[in-house]
């Protein structure tokens, strides 16, 4: 337990980000104090007023506030972290980074000129970042610039957003809704729905689509009709001949059928995803899953006699009771399946899932652990010939790692990566969407939100387009 003092700034938050970082690797009670006298940065750890370490950095110069302010933070941040580490002894995989978006960094750096040695030296010496999250940094940071430097200009990804789900698993934290409770409002969700998609495809008429991402909770919870409904309506409205990527997130294996895979092959959908999380069936049934490894296997082998070519499978890493062993056989039985992607996704403990509420129920994989599944998964995912494409991060993930998503060359979810590096604006429709209006090549992000409320969305469309119509009139 760490008692923190901030002395001669406000930059509270990000330390105490910093220190969350620590805090299973400590024992006992400590003050720290982190102090910014001009251009000097120090930290002190005491127990019972001694001090046990102390560290001082210099504040970087820049030749604007706006950089001097960022370098004051960088160097507050490199104090705190150096005085924990000499507690502890333990460093961080990640280093002192916090943040979702780790290439972000790499992409700066690399706009500024600087050279891919001085760029991992920095990355190393300051941020404190291993040579084996560089490496995978960089790789990444590359695949993304080749799908980013193909951005038009004007151009525009699209959300879709369907928040049903059969039933909520025990991470789950998303805006999603139980099919149960709520089936009888799914007909009136799709009529705004679709009012809202009639909007934004006049509005944005002019502009080329290059992803089309229709997510949830769980798409494919609409039956067979209701998803015919709605892609017709899609199809009606835009000009998919024009669309790079059509992606449907058909998720879980209990809601797909082989009907609702024709009818998405039938209406142009180029890439689905059938998303396991484990493919051991003790876990499946500990995390709310209503479905076997048999179905996943099976609803898989479906989609590939339909033609669907272009298939993403989730896992999760450090499930309730797994440990290396599941995840290597999970692994193994996805190597069987073959699929033209695999994100590999790290557990966060989400403030509103049910797992957060009964953590103690659960055996959660120490990080230690979660270590030996993300190498496990990286070899095993290369070796079936996918490659690193895309990576994000989430506060209170299990070891403070990440989040990867691999491909086959030709076949890298560019949703995934537009989403991630906020390089273009993404329209976003349905319940709890967010759109994001990106100006001068990422400098200014504006954000139009939708109300997360089923009832709100349904009863106050009219209200949730007005906003978009507002919106891109102000920032247009």
């Amino acid at each position: 337990m760490i008692k923190l003092t901030c002395i001669g700034h406000d930059t509270e938050f990000e330390i105490n980000n910093i220190i969350h970082l620590f805090e299973p690797y400590m024992e006992g009670e400590y003050d720290l104090q982190s102090t910014l006298e001009g251009n000097e940065a120090s930290a002190k750890l005491l127990k019972v007023g001694v001090v046990l370490y102390e560290c001082t950095r210099q504040v970087e110069p820049a030749d604007n506030e706006i950089k001097l302010k960022k370098n004051r933070k960088l160097v507050l941040k490199e104090a705190v972290y150096d005085v924990l580490y000499q507690l502890t002894g333990k460093q961080m995989p990640w280093g002192m980074l916090t943040g979702i978006r780790p290439t972000k960094i790499v992409h700066d750096y690399q706009k500024q000129g600087m050279s891919d040695k001085v760029l991992r030296a920095r990355l190393k010496d300051v941020y404190r970042i291993s040579d084996a999250k560089i490496d995978l940094m960089m790789e990444v940071a590359k695949a993304e610039e080749e799908i980013l430097e193909k951005n038009q200009k004007d151009e525009i990804s699209l959300y879709i957003g369907i928040p049903f789900c059969p039933t909520r698993c025990v991470y789950c934290s998303f805006t999603a809704y139980s099919l149960e409770a709520k089936r009888n409002q799914v007909e009136s969700y799709l009529d705004a729905l679709c009012k809202e998609i009639t909007f934004i495809a006049e509005a944005k008429k002019d502009h080329p689509i290059r992803s089309l991402y229709i997510g949830g909770g769980t798409p494919t919870s609409l039956n067979e009709a209701q998803l015919e409904r709605l892609l017709k309506h899609i199809k009606a409205s835009f000009n998919l001949e024009n669309v790079g990527e059509y992606t449907i997130e058909a998720g879980r294996p209990d809601t797909i059928t082989r009907e609702k895979l024709e009818i998405m092959k039938a209406m142009d959908v180029g890439r689905i995803s059938i998303n396991p999380q484990s493919m051991n069936q003790k876990t499946l049934d500990t995390i709310g899953r209503h479905h076997t490894v048999e179905d996943i296997i099976e609803v898989f082998n479906i989609a590939r006699e339909l033609g669907h070519d272009n298939i993403n499978m989730d896992i999760i890493l450090g499930l309730p009771g797994e440990g290396v062993v599941e995840v290597r056989h999970t692994l193994e039985e996805l190597k069987k399946l073959g699929p033209e992607n695999i994100t590999v996704h790290t557990m966060a403990i989400k403030r509103a899932s049910r797992l957060k509420e009964q953590q103690d129920d659960y055996q959660l994989a120490e990080a230690t652990k979660i270590e030996q599944m993300l190498d496990i998964s990286q070899r095993a995912c290369r070796a079936m010939g996918l490659a690193p494409y895309y990576m994000y991060r989430q506060k209170n993930m299990l070891g403070n790692f990440e989040n990867v998503g691999y491909a086959k060359p030709g076949y890298e979810c560019v949703y995934n990566v537009e989403i991630m590096e906020e390089s273009e604006s993404i329209i976003a429709a349905g319940a709890g969407a967010i759109t994001k209006m990106v100006y001068q090549n990422g400098e200014r992000i504006d954000r139009i939100a939708n109300v997360k409320s089923l009832e709100d969305y349904i009863g106050r469309i009219d209200e949730m387009i007005e906003r978009k119509r507002e919106g891109f009139e102000k920032y247009r």
